[in-house]
């Protein structure tokens, strides 16, 4: 979809990736005014005994999304880019392919699930379709890539834990696990780790959409009950390669995206921002609040890592069927074994980064022995972890 005026000048079906960042850009400078005027973006300020600052927590829950400035330092990002491009260098040349761009064999092949997802440059591979229980109802604009694109580009990293250590690492930050207990009480639990790729010039959009679909009729429903996700950002986030957000959707209940839609005349629903940010930055984001993001036709390139958290609660003794269709029902055993990810990851933090105060997961406290950061736990806990990931 496009708005009126715009359409009345280009062609969706000729429309190139240039002529999209400009139909945008009045658009996309707007929403970056006004995400900056929101109070809602800081450091992690923590008190004495480690408790986040109450004016952030307010912060978040009002708007449903926070920026926390400063969080991963000049060294750490450079590991964690370089993991990123190791991992990017053995990928396949296609879904399916057995060799990367360079004729060896492609990486990933050893764990249960594919490593690598793709789209098709600039494309909206969700919007209007049933996939992912068809939370995405609407598509979005998707310009011509240019001549010289890809028939396909790297959109997602599954299982971030086990790709990557210096990811693992970044897991088991003090500051963020704070957060997330503030958020979400001290025995919050982790369910699914994935890297977002944004190619400049190819990236894929995201349709609009809201996250979960296990809680939104309960009687207890409130405002956090699908959790938050975690959002490291290893470049600058901006209006052309980020999320975009709905401030204070996260309190609605379920938004009609096609109506929404429909009243703005375009994929630019009017009120939304974009999640603006420096590389090293980290958001938190409400899953309920409204969010998507357009075809990157931008020269910026977005990398994030992200990583959801939600109350256990909200998982303990739930029956779902998760994305797969495949029903399970999340018993104490099955969330203890997933959260040994936080205690391994806090584990692999403290090993590289001794001087720095660690985070005391409370749910696993005492089990500190067997989850040390090694070889005997990257082959028997850390491989293959996302098989046992949450869906709400």
């Amino acid at each position: 979809m496009m708005n009126t005026k715009i359409a009345d000048k280009i062609s969706t079906d000729t429309m190139t990736s240039a002529d999209h960042a400009r139909a945008m850009a009045d658009y996309m400078s707007d929403g970056e005014r006004r995400a900056r005027a929101l109070d809602n973006r800081g450091p992690i300020k923590l008190d004495a005994t480690g408790k986040l600052d109450p004016a952030i927590l307010e912060s978040y829950w009002r708007h449903g999304f926070y920026v926390f400035e400063n969080i991963i330092d000049a060294e750490e990002l450079a590991e964690l880019r370089a993991d990123v491009e190791r991992v990017l260098e053995g990928a396949p040349s296609s879904p399916g392919g057995q060799l990367d761009s360079n004729g060896r064999s492609a990486a990933g092949g050893a764990f249960k699930r594919p490593s690598y997802r793709f789209a098709k440059p600039l494309s909206d591979p969700l919007g209007g379709t049933d996939i992912n229980k068809g939370r995405h109802p609407v598509e979005m604009l998707g310009p011509t890539p240019p001549d010289d694109a890809p028939e396909w580009t790297v959109s997602n990293l599954a299982g971030n834990l086990q790709l990557m250590d210096s990811a693992l690492r970044l897991y088991g930050h003090p500051g963020l696990l704070a957060v997330a207990e503030a958020v979400h009480g001290a025995d919050f639990v982790p369910y699914n780790e994935v890297t977002f790729i944004k190619e400049p010039g190819l990236g894929p959009s995201v349709a609009w959409h809201q996250d979960g679909t296990t809680h939104w009729d309960a009687p207890d429903w409130d405002h956090g009950a699908h959790g938050y996700n975690s959002m490291a950002q290893l470049y600058p986030s901006t209006p052309g390669n980020g999320v975009w957000v709905l401030p204070g959707s996260h309190k609605l209940g379920k938004v009609d995206f096609k109506k929404l839609v429909a009243q703005c005349g375009s994929d630019r629903i009017e009120g939304a921002v974009p999640m603006v940010c420096d590389a090293g930055d980290v958001f938190i984001t409400n899953r309920q609040l409204a969010h998507g993001s357009f075809a990157n036709s931008s020269p910026d390139r977005r990398v994030t890592l992200n990583a959801g958290i939600f109350p256990r609660r909200r998982i303990l003794g739930v029956t779902a069927t998760k994305l797969d269709d495949t029903v399970v029902t999340y018993d104490a055993d099955l969330v203890h074994e997933r959260s040994r990810m936080i205690a391994i990851g806090i584990d692999a933090r403290r090993q590289r980064f001794p001087d720095e105060a660690s985070y005391r997961y409370q749910p696993l406290a005492g089990e500190e022995a067997e989850n040390r950061w090694n070889e005997h736990t990257r082959q028997s806990v850390v491989k293959d972890y996302n098989v046992r990931d949450f869906y709400i």
